[in-house]
């Protein structure tokens, strides 16, 4: 029989600290949440505020037609890489299951259709003109580890089969493919994103 780990810590032992940014609810029955344990005890405000404070200049635009499961996969693993913002195009509602949660620390932002999307990159206020870059493997696209892949920028990847509509690439600067040695034509969309994000990391965290 395999014991189930226990996640989180218990309630706080000790003298009760004095510290703003601590939830007195969570210190007297405990903080079970998925987050880092330097944020152990912290209300859910302060977090936000300590991630706003140090965010990456890196979007993540997902599209979103027909609920792909892989959207929740995409934005727990932007909010492991503390991007700016994530962005759904096409219907507002998303399946959440996969992000664990992780949604509620990091800021959505929606857009109908991709020149929606492509608009708000450019526009001040928005994204200052920061480019969109597809995540996707077309002809034409270019290796993703050849690639100098800009700082600011919106990561964008398409649903799981499709891949990036026909919309969307027309509004990316450049398209990007993850070199595969296999014999499947393409990744899990979750797995892609993963790895492109990485990437950005790896040029510029």
């Amino acid at each position: 029989m395999v014991e189930e780990r226990e996640v989180g810590v218990g309630p706080w032992a000790g003298s009760w600290p004095v510290d703003p940014r601590l939830d007195p609810e969570l210190l007297a029955e405990g903080d079970r949440r998925n987050v880092q344990d330097r944020y152990r005890y912290w209300r859910h405000e302060a977090i936000v505020a300590d991630l706003d404070s140090r965010r990456a200049p890196l979007h993540i635009a997902i599209e979103n037609w027909e609920h792909d499961f892989n959207i929740g996969s995409i934005v727990r693993t932007a909010n492991a890489f503390n991007v700016a913002a994530f962005h759904i195009v096409g219907r507002r509602r998303w399946n959440r299951r996969g992000a664990m949660v992780t949604d509620r620390y990091q800021h959505e932002i929606h857009h109908p259709t991709a020149g929606d999307l492509a608009a708000w990159a450019a526009a001040p206020g928005g994204g200052n003109g920061i480019p969109i870059i597809g995540i996707d493997n077309v002809p034409g696209s270019v290796p993703l580890e050849s690639y100098a892949v800009p700082r600011a920028c919106v990561l964008a990847f398409g649903q799981e089969g499709p891949g990036l509509s026909e919309a969307l690439r027309a509004e990316c600067t450049a398209i990007l493919h993850i070199t595969q040695h296999g014999s499947t034509r393409s990744l899990n969309a979750g797995a892609a994103a993963a790895i492109a994000m990485y990437e950005w990391a790896r040029q510029h965290a």
